[in-house]
């Protein structure tokens, strides 16, 4: 069995003000397939996820992980002990 994929997809996207389809047709598959990346119901192949990356002139493992991503919130709160 695969181990799910989190991804930062649907953030990413609506901070670059693009739809699904916009996506699906930078990176040539399906907007459905867009969807499912986001809710986590595919794994993407390695080739898909260099290119949405790309897409985003990311590096990959900031779009995609093993592990669940912190929520903003928790990104904020977690900088802010810090100080």
């Amino acid at each position: 069995m695969a181990r799910k994929i989190y991804n930062r997809i649907a953030v990413l996207r609506a901070e670059a003000g693009m739809s699904r389809k916009a996506l699906a047709e930078k990176v040539g598959v399906n907007p459905q397939t867009i969807g499912f990346l986001e809710r986590g119901d595919y794994n993407p192949s390695l080739e898909l996820a260099l290119n949405v990356a790309a897409v985003f002139k990311l590096p990959v493992e900031l779009l995609f992980s093993f592990r669940p991503f912190p929520s903003m919130a928790e990104t904020l709160l977690g900088q802010g002990d810090q100080a």
